[in-house]
């Protein structure tokens, strides 16, 4: 076990759940079992359905084998649980996977459903359906931190097509004690305004109320997706090809920061707490800068009707995270100008960027050249905070 793991409780802030089949048929009533979403087999193949649409082929979510070693992106892609590690779908061989890593607690978001509950819209037309499956997941999930003692800390699904049903919905999360809420960067795929919108402020009002942290993950969306198929040319190889969308698609947690920010939410609501999720952190001091120029070259008013500057928001209302980047030896520096009570650690867990097998000494070397009170802020101590524990 690394030494990071030594003398403080170390955690994951982001990492993905691959939904067990039954996960919605053991729990929906039993008309609707054929409804939800659910395992049918097509060719032999083991198929996720939900009313009567065909998703996709029920993969195992991840990169990890059961034998612990990783394989390309390409190649999972025909992977299923038969193949993938336990822990990536199994909760207690995800807690013996974590003691192993010395990791205390971990973050959680889907798959299958989609990274910001995208597929749920995509296939379920009748809105009590979806919203009876993206309970199901959520009372699931709240499920799995309890039986954890909140080594879990699953993110609440939204209801992106509906602002009420997403001020619903996050105070039924709040009550069953999850810790913060998912959303997808792009509510207009699903039919809502988008999110610089004030339509959204009763969200963003009983977010900050209850101390519901906002997270976007990379890929939240329809439109991000989409970006993730056009950014790399098509003459690339075909294990390039994820590299390179899946690269470029870190940027578009800068698209979400500027965009909010710009929008004047936390003018309105400066208790209110975002968080981009596989995000890095190296592009947060250039867009910061990039913010200041922009608006004041280009929107001379808007910049001036601001409380801060735009930089400065980030410093009261981001959160961002970290795993593989090293700043060229110098990660203290790009911390400090970040801001280290404002980063998380994550691992990415099974996925196709995770930091596994041995996350923590895969960062030993840049983590233990940090000042040890930016260790402490940035491995366990900032995430304890945003998420109560």
């Amino acid at each position: 076990m690394s030494t990071l793991a030594e003398g403080f409780q170390i955690i994951d802030a982001d990492t993905h759940y691959t939904e067990p089949y039954d996960l919605w048929t053991s729990r929906a009533p039993k008309d609707l079992q054929n409804r939800v979403l659910h395992v049918e087999k097509v060719n032999g193949v083991d198929t996720w359905f939900a009313e009567g649409n065909e998703i996709g082929f029920a993969r195992g979510g991840g990169v990890v084998a059961k034998d612990d070693s990783k394989i390309p992106f390409l190649e999972s892609s025909d992977k299923g649980l038969d193949w993938v590690h336990d822990g990536a779908f199994e909760p207690q061989a995800r807690l013996d996977m974590m003691d192993e890593c010395g990791i205390h607690a971990q973050v959680l978001f889907p798959n299958v459903v989609g990274l910001g509950g995208s597929t749920l819209n995509n296939v379920i037309p009748d809105e009590s359906l979806r919203m009876l499956c993206l309970e199901i997941y959520n009372d699931a999930m709240a499920e799995m931190q309890t039986d954890s003692k909140n080594r879990f800390i699953p993110m609440t699904l939204m209801p992106a097509w509906s602002v009420d049903r997403c001020v619903q919905e996050t105070i039924r999360a709040h009550k069953l004690g999850l810790r913060g809420i998912n959303m997808t960067s792009d509510p207009q795929d699903a039919g809502s305004p988008d999110l610089a919108s004030r339509a959204w402020d009763p969200l963003w009002k009983v977010c900050s109320d209850l101390n519901m942290p906002v997270h976007f993950h990379i890929g939240s969306s329809n439109t991000a997706m989409d970006f993730f198929g056009k950014y790399f040319w098509p003459s690339q190889d075909e294990y390039v090809k994820p590299a390179i969308g899946g690269g470029l698609l870190f940027l578009n947690s800068a698209r979400v920061v500027m965009n909010t920010i710009f929008s004047g939410v936390f003018d309105r609501f400066p208790d209110l707490t975002m968080v981009a999720v596989e995000s890095g952190i190296g592009w947060v001091p250039f867009i910061l800068e990039t913010m200041d120029y922009e608006l004041s070259e280009n929107a001379p008013e808007q910049y001036k009707a601001m409380k801060y500057k735009p930089s400065e928001y980030f410093a009261k209302n981001w959160y961002a995270t970290f795993w593989f980047e090293e700043a060229q030896g110098d990660l203290q520096n790009l911390m400090d100008k970040v801001g280290d009570d404002r980063i998380l650690f994550e691992t990415d867990f099974p996925h196709p960027t995770c930091i596994y097998p041995a996350p923590l000494a895969h960062v030993d070397n840049a983590v233990s050249s940090l000042r040890p009170e930016t260790q402490a802020r940035v491995m366990g101590d900032n995430a304890r905070t945003l998420y109560r524990l």
